[in-house]
């Protein structure tokens, strides 16, 4: 049987890597793009069974790339993943033509059944919300197993790709802050956040949440600051 094809469309390496990994389970052929214009040239050489699109992309807005897909291909069912859990954005995604919304960090068996049910294969999707009142431990490593079907050596390697990418992104944060560019900073924090959920950083994930809602409170980042510090020393 021929697997169908899938465009991927994800910015952040760890949920890009997470989201692999749970469709090539379904099982599925998966064609990944970091952004709007390389998923324009995927689109343009490849027909795919499925489009599954960020919400939020760097050159653009996963909406939008839907519309210009659409142009070519107006029936390919479309699935949209955002870390944003609020009824009006979730509302506004499925206005614009996505077939349903799933909430960043998800386990991979809702990655799968969604993908499966959008392309007639059975399995139902519910939207899942953001992990919440997270507990205090640093980390959740059977919960992280648990979201990819209890593969540890993925859980390994994305805890390493984590590893990698956390420096990155808590600098692009810190320098937003100094700005005061709270739109880039609740971006950064907005990828930050998934990349918790995927790999079980449940202290950093909690602050990173409390702080997206309030990027100016000194408290939040004193506690995001210090939970950071915890999770790289323990890396």
């Amino acid at each position: 049987m021929t697997r169908p094809r899938v465009l991927l469309v994800e910015d952040d390496p760890i949920s890009r890597s997470f989201l692999t990994a749970a469709l090539a389970a379904v099982p599925a052929e998966v064609d990944a793009a970091d952004c709007l214009a390389a998923a324009v040239a995927l689109a343009s050489t490849q027909d795919y069974a499925l489009w599954m699109i960020d919400a939020r992309l760097p050159d653009g807005s996963g909406s939008e790339l839907l519309a210009r897909l659409r142009e070519q291909c107006p029936d390919t069912p479309a699935l949209a993943h955002t870390a944003a859990h609020e009824a009006a954005i979730l509302d506004a995604l499925l206005a614009a033509g996505f077939g349903d919304v799933l909430v960043k960090p998800m386990p991979a068996a809702t990655v799968q059944s969604a993908v499966r049910r959008m392309l007639g294969l059975g399995g139902d999707a519910s939207r899942v919300s953001a992990v919440a009142d997270m507990p205090l431990p640093l980390w959740d490593y059977e919960a992280a197993a648990r979201a990819l079907n209890g593969n540890r050596a993925h859980v390994d390697t994305l805890r390493s790709l984590f590893a990698l990418e956390l420096p990155k992104s808590l600098q692009a944060i810190a320098e937003a802050g100094a700005r005061g560019d709270g739109e880039r900073m609740r971006a950064e924090l907005h990828r930050m956040h998934a990349s918790c959920g995927f790999v079980g950083a449940l202290r950093l994930g909690s602050t990173v949440q409390a702080l997206h809602r309030e990027p100016a409170s000194p408290a939040l980042r004193d506690a995001f600051e210090l939970a950071a510090r915890e999770t790289l020393a323990s890396l």
